[in-house]
């Protein structure tokens, strides 16, 4: 079966070469979203309740090009630039996640400045 790129206009270009998605069969894997409006390259917020919402935006448009939703997420990793927003992110991501919750993984990393949370996802759609 054929690996198949996801490309959107509805989310950020990458700025590197990798594939905003890519599919194989039923499987469906993100490339990491961030805060960035599609239309003008800039950082949407200052908050990670903000930012959430800009990055899970992008993470479903990605998502609807490769022929899935957040309903068929098994997986999201989170990457966070500090331990502090723990319990914001929390407080904030239950409106983007349908029961069964996805697994989560949630990491401290370095971001570009300004960015304060990244996520990937791993859909599994219905064959």
């Amino acid at each position: 079966m054929a690996k198949i790129e996801i490309r959107t206009n509805a989310a950020p270009q990458p700025p590197a070469r990798f594939s905003q998605g890519v599919r194989k069969g039923n499987v469906l894997q993100v490339a990491g979203q961030v805060a960035f409006d599609p239309a003008t390259g800039k950082i949407v917020g200052d908050t990670v309740t903000e930012q959430l919402a800009q990055t899970m935006r992008n993470l479903n448009a990605v998502l609807e090009a490769g022929g899935a939703s957040i309903d068929d997420v098994v997986m999201l990793r989170v990457y966070l630039t500090d331990t502090a927003h723990f319990a914001e992110l929390n407080a904030a991501y239950d409106q983007y996640v349908t029961d069964p919750a996805p697994a989560r993984t949630t990491v401290y990393v370095g971001l570009p400045a300004g960015l304060l949370i990244e996520i990937d996802a791993l859909a599994v759609l219905e064959d």
